[in-house]
């Protein structure tokens, strides 16, 4: 009988997740006494009744590296932790089905999971590995905020898509000599926002890591504006915030979901700017889930590919409860303990943040 590895991919999708899986399969193909198996929707194919498991082969991965999404699906709610269950007055709780979940995989004699995610799939990642489960974690986040790598596959293809959109909005700015704010993901961290600000051009860009102050973006405003001729672009982070404020988020009413929803952050930032006496033409484009769709960049597929085919050899290894990470130059396995124990936020000396500066972006502070 072969020997059986799960792969599973969860939280948002993100470009680059199809190439990981494309890795890992054609890696193990190798190996004649390996199979690789996919769960839909993250762990949910497990736990569900019946169980949603698909045969992972070469056939089945031919050519996906260029497809965005993921063939297995994915799903940002609930888990083996914190299964959604609706009572019988239509009220919702949840339940710890994780104890269950790994009788499942017993079952199906899988001898290891391989856990594609950012933070939170992470988080449970570490909580299955200290329940006994033989586990390797691959990072995926557009955000780019998971510690212990240099890059997580998806940050560069959203990069790319965001410095496109600011290319595109400095010509219909041009136009009519107009203020653009435009909005990108990141949640608490500013890395495709800094990015996409230094190769667009951006006048402006505001990260959650520095509070802005509404003056300091004015005084470049009446740099920029003079006699209403003039462009500026703004790129802001979703989850920048003004000097003594929070972001702009609303909990979120969807069940089993975790997170709460950021967004609004250009449209308040427009509000202040006029409250504060800005007669200039001000327009808001909000990116939103444009920057995780379509086809991944190269580099993200390279970085992907790499993060499967490593994450395969450390199943062989036997290198549990680690997170497959790149560390220029090389592709390594850290403690999932370790990576998750702090976020990756944009320093105030980080190089980028230097150079930006260097060229008279202005950081709102």
């Amino acid at each position: 009988m072969k020997k059986r590895v799960l792969v599973a991919t969860g939280g948002g999708d993100c470009p680059g997740l199809n190439a990981v899986i494309r890795g890992i399969v054609k890696r193990a193909s190798h190996e004649r006494d390996w199979e690789i198996l996919g769960s839909y929707q993250a762990f949910n194919g497990v736990l569900r009744e019946p169980m949603e498991l698909m045969v992972l082969d070469e056939h089945k991965v031919s050519g996906i590296h260029v497809k965005g999404g993921t063939i297995i699906g994915t799903t940002n709610k609930g888990g083996p932790f914190a299964w959604p269950i609706k009572e019988k007055d239509g009220t919702w709780s949840s339940a710890d089905r994780s104890d269950e979940m790994l009788r499942r995989l017993q079952y199906q004699n899988i001898e290891a999971v391989i856990n594609i995610g950012g933070d939170g799939s992470q988080a449970i990642s570490q909580k299955l590995f200290e329940k006994g489960l033989n586990i390797i974690g691959v990072p995926k986040t557009i955000d780019n905020d998971l510690a212990g790598t240099d890059f997580t596959f998806g940050f560069q293809t959203a990069v790319e898509i965001a410095t496109d959109a600011v290319d595109k909005l400095v010509t219909t700015a041009e136009s009519h000599n107009r203020i653009f704010i435009l909005e990108v993901m990141g949640r608490d961290a500013g890395w495709i926002a800094l990015h996409s600000s230094v190769a667009g051009g951006a006048e402006v860009c505001l990260i959650p890591e520095i509070p802005y102050k509404v003056e300091s973006v004015i005084e470049r405003i009446h740099e920029r504006i003079i006699n209403d001729r003039g462009v500026l672009i703004i790129v802001i982070a979703e989850g920048a915030m003004p000097v003594g404020g929070e972001a702009a988020a609303e909990e979120s009413d969807e069940i089993g979901y975790a997170h709460k929803h950021l967004g609004g952050a250009a449209s308040r930032l427009k509000k202040e700017l006029k409250d504060a006496g800005c007669e200039s033409d001000i327009r808001v484009t909000i990116l939103g889930h444009l920057q995780r769709g379509g086809i991944p960049n190269a580099y993200d597929r390279v970085l992907a590919t790499q993060f499967g085919v490593k994450a395969f050899e450390m199943v062989l290894e036997g290198n549990f409860g680690q997170m497959v990470a790149y560390k220029h130059p090389n592709i390594v396995g850290l403690p999932i303990k370790k990576v998750i124990s702090s976020y990756n936020r944009i320093g105030p000396d980080d190089q980028l943040v230097k150079t930006a500066r260097g060229i008279g972006i202005n950081l709102g502070d």
